[in-house]
């Protein structure tokens, strides 16, 4: 029998994050082979990822990484089973190393593909599978590419990229507020340009739906009735639609016997009032529409403009779960 020693088995323990006895069987199977040994513990991985092929991952640690000129990128989600796995120090930092690995490629199969340490990043999952004893998989990938691009990570559960047109002053702390607001608000879309004409169709027909339901519940319990509005976004605030609001609420101050001579300052906050009551699309979904989480008297399209001549060009979000 071939004799190990402390120093061999801490070697692999190192290579590998394998525990010190799974380390020292490993090394007695390969007879002492240092690379037959990484091959006895990643076929272990196999038959543990085997069984547990039809678990969930849904817990795990989110991470993200920008190169040095700060023009790509990534955020990633390594998925675990549990919770106390996805907060461990020896995962956390085994997520952080193949975020790394990640920024160098564009999609989620070339980053699987790619080496780490000797092995690809798929073959390390299901090394690490048997080292954790839970199934391990990348279930979050994104990457972005802008002029200045910047991140934020909240407590390892979301992580969120955002690209600005340009470098200005104070790039570093724009991007942190507005890749705060993606992580917290949950924007799914730039501007409500991005948006299908028959996703707003569905969508307007769906909140009107629940509206009206929950109108009936308000009425029966005596309550005021919440208003129906007949738009939702500002794709179907047409210069018609605009037009007509802005009569309809002309008519509302004749008949309330305001002067005509201070219209110009009345008029302007009900436009306001009814592109706001008929852009609720919009403030949920479309990240430059939203109020500012820092200062909600503001949209985040309105902080931006405070940077000067800068846009936001893209965002990308990835979550645990």
């Amino acid at each position: 029998m071939v004799k190990i020693t402390a120093a061999e088995v801490n070697k692999l323990r190192q290579a590998t994050g394998a525990g010190m006895m799974d380390c020292k069987k490993a090394l007695v199977e390969a007879e002492g082979n240092f690379d037959n040994a990484i091959d006895v513990l990643r076929k272990k991985g196999q038959k543990v990822a085997e069984k547990r092929a039809d678990r969930d991952s849904s817990e795990g640690a989110a991470v993200a990484k920008i190169n040095d000129d700060n023009t790509v990128g990534v955020a990633i989600v390594l998925g675990c089973e549990t919770d106390f796995v996805g907060k461990n120090d020896d995962f956390l930092a085994l997520a952080n190393a193949l975020a790394n690995v990640a920024i160098n490629y564009t999609t989620k199969e070339e980053f699987l593909a790619a080496d780490f340490k000797g092995m690809s990043v798929a073959d390390k999952l299901i090394e690490q599978t048997g080292v954790i004893g839970e199934k391990l998989d990348i279930t979050g990938f994104e990457r972005l590419e802008a002029p200045f691009v910047g991140q934020y990570v909240h407590i390892n559960k979301i992580a969120a990229l955002v690209g600005l047109s340009q470098k200005v002053d104070n790039a570093e702390t724009l991007v942190k507020d507005v890749s705060m607001q993606v992580a917290s608000m949950g924007a799914t879309s730039l501007s409500y340009k991005d948006f299908d004409s028959a996703f707003i169709a569905a969508e307007t027909e769906a909140r009107i739906a629940v509206i009206e339901k929950e109108n009936i519940e308000r009425e029966r319990m005596g309550k005021t009735p919440k208003n129906v509005p007949e738009f939702i976004s500002m794709a179907q605030l047409s210069p018609e639609v605009l037009a007509k609001a802005e009569e309809d609420a002309k008519a509302e101050l004749t008949a309330e016997g305001k002067p005509e001579k201070i219209w110009d300052k009345i008029l302007p906050g009900k436009m306001e009032r009814f592109i706001s009551d008929n852009t609720s699309l919009d403030q949920e979904k479309c990240l430059l529409d939203q109020n500012f989480i820092k200062d909600e008297k503001k949209t985040v399209a309105k902080y931006v403009e405070t940077y000067g001549d800068v846009t936001i060009t893209n965002f990308k979000r990835v979550s645990v779960g």
